[in-house]
């Protein structure tokens, strides 16, 4: 791996391809079960087989009327034997040419093989006539139509959120094996940094790149240590890496590796580790580090704090989905807008803008700037709902061209 500055800019892809290509999941060896009511977030360890049919039993798919479809002759009567509801079946005597009243999701009496709607019936003093012509298996849903038992209803590698944690739970399922959560120890760097509720002095400001890496990491599901803030001394900043590496799979860093101010970070991890300094084809976001320490990953984010979130979502977050075993990870995809608004834009770095997109009068999806793009301006984030992606080598974009966006996953718009 290089251990120097590069004069050259490397892609936003290149960064994140020699990411994943170097690392591998850290968490299979790892999995613990849990109770569902404890598995919100968590990345499956393991395929998920379902004990059961579903539905477990012939049932109706209709309020109506089960039959036997050979007894069903046009202007026929049936009378009517008995009813059937959802939790009380029919069990009693079902005498020839007769028929069983039925309810929505009831199970269909043995030897029935259709149901008519009852909007399909007519109601006579001998009984109950039919008015269309019956189908055998119409209006029955099957046992197992829906999944099979034994059939595979989750891979591993699926974070478990509010579309499977109900799905499992319709089938019994109680616990269910999880990886263990990823560690990462995070911590900023800088003798300007305050922590959120100290007094300011002159020439300091609040630490807020950490707060938001705390949060997305959280968001995550990951396990954080939180080193807090290092000051700008040799002897603090090795302690801090060395307890982070001990603790941790994945070390992040906010500050320090941009050319200006990488001496201290740059020679520590030249101690402990290799690690790559990349100066990224990406605006908000060129300066970035990643590599290997001795037994944790290292990401160092750069030290604006838009730019930290933006790398953070860009590249750190599919490195936890790999680290993690989440194999269903994907970014939103990204769609077509047309711009509300102007966007300025100087050609050589791919842009990623905050904007907030809509659906206009038309129909027509379009996005507009949510202003000041400055790589300080965290209010941005605020107002946006996702990035206007402005391609490597565009230059401004006017209003009524044709502009890239991809939405905010939970991980910023939850």
């Amino acid at each position: 791996m290089e251990n120097t500055f590069t004069s050259g800019l490397i892609s936003l892809q290149e960064a994140l391809n020699k990411m994943l290509s170097q690392t591998s999941p850290l968490t299979q060896a790892k999995t613990e079960w849990l109770p569902l009511t404890e598995s919100a977030g968590r990345i499956t360890a393991s395929a998920v087989r379902s004990p059961v049919y579903v539905p477990p039993f012939d049932n109706s798919a209709m309020d109506g009327y089960a039959i036997r479809s050979a007894e069903y002759r046009e202007d026929a009567v049936f009378t009517v034997a008995g009813k059937a509801f959802a939790g009380a079946p029919f069990n009693g005597e079902w005498p020839a040419g007769s028929c069983i009243r039925i309810m929505t999701g009831a199970p269909v009496p043995s030897g029935a093989d259709a149901v008519i709607m009852q909007e399909e019936a007519e109601k006579t003093d001998a009984g109950v006539r039919f008015t269309v012509p019956v189908e055998k298996g119409q209006n029955i849903r099957l046992i197992g139509d829906d999944i099979r038992q034994g059939q595979e209803v989750l891979a591993a590698g699926v974070r478990l959120g509010v579309a499977e944690l109900p799905l499992l739970a319709s089938l019994g399922v109680e616990k269910v094996e999880v990886n263990r959560r990823l560690k990462v120890a995070v911590f900023s760097t800088g003798d300007e940094l305050q922590p959120v509720g100290t007094p300011l002095e002159e020439g300091q400001i609040y630490d807020t790149n950490r707060f938001a890496v705390h949060l997305m990491l959280d968001q995550l599901g990951c396990e954080v240590l939180d080193l807090g803030i290092i000051r700008d001394d040799p002897a603090a900043l090795r302690q801090a890496f060395q307890q982070a590496d001990n603790y941790a799979d994945l070390v992040i860093s906010s500050g320090g590796v941009s050319v200006g101010e990488a001496d201290y970070t740059k020679s520590m991890l030249d101690e402990i580790g290799q690690i790559g300094f990349w100066k990224l084809a990406i605006k908000p976001g060129k300066p970035f580090a990643f590599g290997k320490l001795n037994n944790a990953w290292f990401c160092g984010l750069p030290g604006n704090p838009v730019s930290a979130v933006l790398t953070f979502y860009q590249l750190v977050q599919p490195l936890i989905a790999r680290l993690s075993s989440h194999t269903d990870w994907r970014l939103p995809p990204r769609l077509r807008a047309r711009a509300a608004s102007n966007f300025k834009k100087t050609p050589g770095r791919l842009d990623f803008q905050r904007a907030v997109f809509v659906h206009n009068a038309q129909g027509e999806l379009e996005a507009r700037t949510t202003g000041s793009q400055g790589s300080h301006v965290f209010s941005s984030y605020s107002l946006a709902n996702g990035f206007v992606v402005l391609e490597r080598e565009r230059g401004d974009v006017a209003v009524g061209e044709w502009v890239d966006v991809e939405p905010f996953n939970a991980l910023l718009k939850g």
